[in-house]
């Protein structure tokens, strides 16, 4: 990942109803949510939603599908996986720091799930 990228995406979630909307959809999986219970859940309008959700969606950290005449917008676990990363890369000048994690476990969680 480029820095201008880290920079977008942390631009983005760097908005309160953003980062609200984007752990909602991480909490979500895969399958993500319709944009009506999005809004329905943070009690924000729909044109609201709308907005920071195009932000979410330039940054790269969800994506958007349609089924009928429905919306969903799921997380980008990708893109998420790539700046916690970029985030953590060469962490403790690349020591061992506090106790080892795994890197980016959350893809092994997701698959064990569906």
């Amino acid at each position: 990942m480029k820095l201008d990228q880290a920079v977008s995406r942390l631009a983005a979630l760097a908005q309160e109803t953003r980062l609200a909307i984007f752990r909602m959809l991480v909490e979500a999986g895969p399958e993500g949510m319709n944009a009506g219970a999005i809004a329905e859940a943070l009690g924000v309008p729909a044109a609201t939603l709308s907005f920071h959700v195009a932000q979410l969606v330039r940054a790269d950290l969800v994506v958007s599908r349609q089924e009928s005449r429905f919306i969903y917008y799921s997380a980008n676990f990708a893109g998420m996986d790539d700046l916690i990363a970029y985030l953590t890369d060469n962490c403790c000048q690349g020591g061992q720091c506090l106790p080892k994690t795994q890197q980016v476990a959350t893809t092994a969680k997701r698959r064990a799930k569906a």
